[in-house]
């Protein structure tokens, strides 16, 4: 049947995989995948748990809509006669 894969396809599948990254380095993928997995589902599912992430900005700084650099290239331009 199209569309439906195979064990044998899933076998060749995995050796190749083994072949390419080595039997040491495949608990570490995994366990990373998982991590990365996890941390992906906690960002979806928390609910303004991370307060710090939504701070305003200190009295001071420059504005989000000029860039810093923009702003200091501006001043450092002088006008030609």
């Amino acid at each position: 049947m199209p569309g439906w894969v195979s064990p044998w396809e899933l076998f060749i599948l995995l050796a190749f995989i083994l072949l390419l990254f080595g039997p040491k380095r495949l608990p570490e993928m995994g366990r990373s995948l998982g991590k990365g997995m996890r941390e992906f589902k906690d960002s979806l599912t928390s609910k303004d748990d991370d307060k710090d992430d939504h701070a305003e900005l200190p009295p001071g700084s420059p504005a989000e809509d000029e860039p810093v650099a923009a702003s200091s290239a501006r001043e450092r331009e002088t006008p030609l006669r």
